[in-house]
């Protein structure tokens, strides 16, 4: 019995203890697609992101009245479904007591999320979502990435003005708000500058669907000069391979879901020449951009994306708002993250009154199976 009551007292102080360890953090979310065709986004973010955490408990966390709290990060999986983003977003405030939160990746998701975040005042920074109905769910909704309206507007500026081609043909999920949105703003911006969209084709659920011959016929019997395709890196280079069996052989371009290695996995030749708009390039410079890569390599053991550079950033900035505000509140983060001001690895961050960053994007091209380098453009 003695025996028994000491051990009972013994697993009660190491109860306590725990508790107290447990209590001495900052709970932040971190939601990703880490399963699903678009599960390369997820894994590259959810890198991203740890890599700010460890930088951050590397000098003892953050210090929130007086003492010193390392972050704790709780990391979910979307599957890429909006249901699901919507579900864990919800787990991780009312369970998990995460105090903000760094994702979606995708815009579905994040448009899923960003209600919840907001009615429960939980600051969400997503890295990537481009779609800029993501932030106009509320003033504790914000973004790393630059938006759709933008990249849309250069690659269309691109194909008009650079390659001086004057037909265009368009084929996007319509079932997805972020190739939606690039489709859309792409087509304006090409007939603003007095270029023809002669076929602008869709289809429904990149994740599903495999055979696109049906619209790519249609396309190349319109005679397009260049063909957009604003999808995620899968369903891209597929329509790619089956663009080159039907013979459509022209100039393409993408946005910034062509980011992954992926691509080239699975489109090999078909991909190559192709263009799109990205937010990163692994040969900018910049000692922040240089002293990332070396820091990511060591951890991850390959190179960083655009992905995994974007929620680094989102994180870091999240960090240094909580870090600035001194506090947990969501109200009191949300007020330091408007007033942020700092050069990131993808550029200088700055939110305008939508909570969008003014920042520069990159057109890079596959050359040889790798991401080259092409141009900046400045918003």
């Amino acid at each position: 019995m003695k025996h028994t009551c000491i051990f009972l007292i013994g697993f009660f102080i190491i109860s306590l203890l725990s508790c107290e360890k447990e209590q001495a953090q900052i709970r932040v979310g971190g939601i990703f697609p880490l399963t699903g065709a678009s599960a390369t986004f997820g894994h590259s973010s959810k890198a991203g992101m740890q890599l700010a955490v460890d930088e951050f408990n590397a000098k003892g966390g953050i210090e929130i009245n007086g003492q010193k709290l390392l972050i704790a990060p709780i990391y979910d999986d979307t599957a890429g479904q909006p249901e699901q983003a919507a579900n864990v977003c919800r787990k991780q405030i009312d369970q998990n007591s995460v105090v903000a939160i760094v994702g979606a990746v995708m815009s579905k998701n994040s448009l899923a999320m960003a209600p919840i975040c907001q009615s429960k005042q939980i600051p969400m920074i997503s890295p990537s979502s481009t779609n800029p109905e993501v932030t106009e769910k509320g003033d504790f909704i914000f973004r790393a990435c630059f938006i759709d309206s933008f990249q849309g507007i250069i690659i269309a500026e691109y194909a008009y003005k650079k390659l001086n081609l004057r037909k265009a043909a368009v084929l996007f999920d319509n079932g997805n708000d972020y190739n939606k949105g690039l489709a859309q703003f792409f087509e304006e911006q090409f007939k603003n500058l007095g270029g023809e969209i002669v076929a602008s084709e869709a289809f429904t659920d990149e994740d599903k669907t495999v055979d696109f011959r049906a619209q790519l016929t249609t396309i190349k019997a319109a005679k397009p000069e260049f063909l957009y395709l604003p999808n995620y890196y899968a369903a891209s280079a597929t329509i790619l391979m089956q663009a080159k069996e039907l013979g459509l052989d022209i100039p393409v371009g993408g946005g910034d879901g062509w980011d992954s290695p992926k691509l080239v996995e699975i489109g090999g030749q078909a991909v190559e020449n192709g263009v799109f708009t990205n937010h990163f390039s692994k040969d900018d410079p910049r000692p922040e951009v240089q002293n990332f890569i070396r820091k990511y390599k060591e951890e991850e053991g390959d190179a960083p994306d655009s992905l995994a550079s974007l929620a680094y950033d989102a994180a870091f900035v999240l960090f240094s708002a909580i870090e600035k505000a001194g506090s947990l509140s969501g109200v009191a983060i949300r007020d330091a993250l408007k007033a942020t001001q700092l050069q990131g690895v993808t550029g200088n961050i700055s939110f305008d009154e939508k909570r969008n960053p003014v920042k520069s994007a990159v057109i890079l091209q596959i050359r040889d199976g790798q991401q080259q380098y092409l141009t900046t453009i400045a918003p």
